[in-house]
Parts: C-alpha cells; structure tokens; sequence
C-alpha cells in the first residue's frame, strides 16, 4: 500500500471528508521526497545550488514552504527559520489548515552522513482566519490534526499519525513511492536504553541525575537491570530508534540558562514528536507535566523533552515531584550519594 493509498482509505472513514486533508499531506509528502533527494547527493548537491549542512537548511525550508503552499489547503506555515508566519501567495487559493515544520533537524550531522530529518505538524486554522498571525499557530499539541517526519538514513521513511495509531512508510526509490512497511508502530513496555547528552551532567536538574545514576548502576543498582545509552544529537533519528525499539530520550532543563526553559522548540519539535509517542503507546513529557497540554506563548517557544517508554517517562516526573515536594532530600545526601561515572566538577 503505498501512502496516497493509505490516505485515501482513512478519508474514507469520514463521507464528509473534501480530500483537502489528504491532499495537503500529499504536497508534505512530496516536499520530503525532494529534501531526501538533495540530501542523497552529499556534497554533490552543490550542483543544486546547495552546500553540505548550513546552506541546506535554507534549501529544505523552500522547498517545504514552496511545495506546500500551491495547493490551496493551507492559510499558513510556520518554521524555525522564519520571524512571523508565511502567508499563502495571493495567485494560489487558501485553505483552512496550518502547517508547522523543521524542514531540516539535525543539520548539523549532514557533514559526518549521520541520519538528519524532517518533522511536521497539522492545525486547523481558526474559523474566518484569512490571514493568520501567530496567535493563531499557538494551539497546544492535543490539537494537532497530524503529525509525523521524515528521516533521510540509509533508506528514507516518513512517520506519520493522523490521530489512529503511527505507521512508517519506506521511500522506494526505484518506484518514486513510499510504501508501508512498518504498520501500527507501538513502544515497548520496557527499556533498556536511554539516550541523554551526558557532556551536560553537570548542569541537569537532580531528577535527571538521580535517574541517570540509578540506570548507571545496572544490575547490582536500584533498577535491577543493565541499561545502555545512547546520543545521535539527532532529534528525528532518536525518536525514530524508540519507536522501532523502545528506550527513552530526554533533552531536559538544563541549569546553565536559569531563564531559558529548555532547547526544543515546541510548535514543530516536541509537540509532533510527542503525538506520535503517545500515538504509539508512549508518553512524552516536560519533566512535570504532559507536552500536549503545554499552552504556547510564543511561536519558538522552547522546552524540556522526556518522551519514550511510558514508565519511564512516569518515573522521570514521579522524580521530579518528589524533588519539588522535598522528598528526596535523603537520596541527594552526600552519606547516600552514589559517585557518578562521569567526572565530577
């Protein structure tokens, strides 16, 4: 089945459906094909006017914005790259969606051909809305129509959830198509892996730690088991490893920055990432409270990210209740204190 197909049959469980929505997704689909082209070619894609890393940012976003805006189903776009939303261009039509998008995460992996993606999110644009400013864009995540990305690995597969389950579709590049290949995509109950930048220890909040350190200790430690980490700085390849086989990814508050909430932004990273974990029987979070729920405030408004295994994401906020609440005062105490195996400052 390929994806127009699969489209097709989910419009079809709604007689009144126009097609618009599955013909938007259409345009967003094409739009990941052509950035998996140019990204294919490496540093050969500067025969397209392009340079490996920085410039193909700028290449990707145009391509996602001009792309998606001649079909006449979105009132506007928003993306990392731009200050206010992109209004749709007077000759084309307009229609009663918003799209948010990265068109490029992880850029900065292009140079060393590590995976890199792009991540999108569906809107319903507000009622009689012809021109939509950013208050119209600051929607919490639990009113996203659809969300889903593209990752640009060894094969190309675009992740996709429309509110019934997320399924994975793998670009044929023989045939120009993607295909279903990875139906009802589900999180495994348990991990065994967590991915985390452990360069920054020093700066997490003592929830993190006490829940790095307890995974660390492994099998003679509190958890009972061994764990292994992980860390691609890739926030579309980490999440693509957990929705094939489980673990947790956390970017959390860092305390370097006390005025700075977190990294991620959360209009077109975390608030699409965290409908397709949910989608997939997983949990995602903000250290205190569910991602979905957050109420924007700003079109690049950042945050922290825990999202993966549901237990773990649970755990993780049970710990920083009990840190909030004072209850782990006695965990925290040097006479308790496990030494960590990262270098200590």
């Amino acid at each position: 089945m390929t994806i127009t197909e699969f489209m097709i049959e989910e419009q079809r469980r709604f007689p009144d459906a126009s097609g618009d929505f599955t013909a938007l997704l259409n345009y967003v689909r094409l739009a990941c094909k052509r950035i998996s082209f140019i990204i294919g070619r490496g540093a050969l894609a500067k025969d397209h006017g392009a340079a490996p890393a920085a410039e193909l940012d700028a290449v990707a976003k145009e391509i996602f914005l001009r792309t998606s805006e001649y079909g006449g189903h979105l009132a506007g776009m928003v993306c990392g790259e731009l200050d206010a939303p992109h209004q749709i261009p007077a000759e084309y039509p307009r229609g009663q969606y918003l799209l948010a998008f990265d068109a490029l995460s992880g850029s900065g992996n292009i140079d060393i051909n590590a995976p890199v993606g792009s991540i999108f999110s569906v809107l319903k644009s507000p009622a009689g809305t012809a021109t939509p400013g950013i208050e119209d864009f600051l929607q919490p995540g639990s009113r996203q129509l659809c969300a889903g990305y593209a990752v640009y690995g060894a094969t190309t597969m675009l992740v996709l959830t429309v509110g019934r389950g997320v399924h994975g579709f793998t670009l044929d590049r023989g045939f120009g198509e993607f295909i279903l290949t990875h139906p009802h995509m589900t999180i495994p109950g348990e991990a065994s892996e967590f991915a985390i930048n452990a360069s920054n220890e020093r700066f997490w909040e003592p929830p993190v730690k006490r829940y790095v350190t307890e995974c660390l200790a492994g099998h003679g430690g509190v958890r009972g088991k061994d764990f292994s980490m992980r860390w691609i700085a890739s926030l579309v390849a980490e999440v693509h490893r957990i929705l094939i086989r489980g673990g947790l990814f956390m970017y959390p508050r860092e305390l370097k920055d006390p005025g700075k909430a977190g990294w991620l932004r959360l209009l077109y990273e975390a608030n699409p990432m965290a409908m397709l974990v949910e989608q997939a029987g997983g949990a995602a979070s903000v250290g205190r409270s569910r991602v979905l729920d957050v109420q924007p405030n700003a079109l690049h408004q950042r945050v922290p990210l825990i999202l993966g295994c549901k237990a773990e994401v649970e755990r993780l906020e049970r710990y920083h209740l009990e840190h909030d609440q004072g209850l782990d005062r006695i965990y925290s105490s040097p006479l308790f204190k496990e030494r960590s195996l990262f270098l200590q400052t």
